[in-house]
């Protein structure tokens, strides 16, 4: 048993239940930025929603973009790539925060 269930993905609509107003909002802006073509192709939307999955940890969204990648042409090559990419970036981010340790810990020593 996981805390994440993936039949529970199904029933994301029913964060609309109290507020439709707010939810179709919602999905009128999830589709625009992650379906709809512009000067992004839905291939390359669906590679950055997979990074961007990975990198906020959402195991439902890792779901959905898999799919969505595979259904827009990504191959296994190039969805890893992108996983990669977001846990370098993700990495990065964490060591340039050592930084401020750095900062605060001369600070702290003089």
């Amino acid at each position: 048993m996981s805390y994440y269930e993936p039949k529970d993905l199904p029933r994301f609509s029913d964060m609309g239940k109290f507020n439709p107003e707010l939810w179709k909002k919602f999905l009128d802006w999830y589709t625009a930025a992650t379906s709809e073509e512009g000067a992004l192709t839905k291939r390359e939307k669906s590679l950055i929603g997979l990074a961007v999955a990975h990198a906020v940890q959402c195991p439902y969204c890792i779901d959905a973009f898999t799919q969505a990648c595979l259904e827009s042409g990504s191959n296994m090559e190039q969805m890893t790539e992108a996983v990669h990419l977001a846990s370098a970036v993700r990495g990065g981010a964490s060591l340039v925060h050592g930084v401020q340790m750095h900062n605060v810990a001369e600070k702290l020593m003089m």
